[in-house]
């Protein structure tokens, strides 16, 4: 592993509100649905046209902090009214210069999940939130 990947860190934002940083992020993927076509008379081979574009759910991890209400906030504010927004994942370096960052467009939250208080353990409160979106995009650094 190298040197700089042990000082990665991110930040999510969603339309410009920040939603601080983030110890874990899965689902950044991208995947084409393939249809296979076989021409007739043509045996050596199968045409694989492409198909649609599937993108997964991200899952965002962390333990909680100060940003925690203002996520707990802007996930609520769905419940009245569904609006699909911007968000931007951006890596970090140690130093705070931008690695790699995404853009996901059409996004809004499916799940939050809080974190298991309990005062006879010693371990750290974490929550997660999950986003749908309908697009994925790397923005040059």
């Amino acid at each position: 592993m190298s040197e700089t990947a042990l000082g990665l860190r991110f930040t999510v934002t969603i339309d410009g509100l920040s939603l601080g940083d983030w110890t874990k992020c899965d689902g950044l993927s991208i995947e084409y649905e393939t249809k296979d076509y076989q021409e007739g008379g043509e045996n050596s081979f199968t045409h694989r046209l492409a198909g649609r574009v599937k993108y997964q759910n991200i899952k965002l991890t962390r333990p909680i902090d100060s940003h925690s209400s203002d996520i707990a906030t802007w996930v609520s504010s769905v419940a009245t009214k569904l609006v699909r927004q911007t968000a931007q994942i951006k890596v970090m370096d140690a130093s705070g210069a931008t690695v790699v960052a995404w853009n996901l467009t059409g996004v809004y939250p499916t799940k939050w999940t809080g974190p298991t208080l309990d005062v006879a353990g010693n371990q750290v409160a974490y929550e997660s939130l999950e986003l749908a979106h309908t697009g994925l995009t790397g923005i040059p650094t």
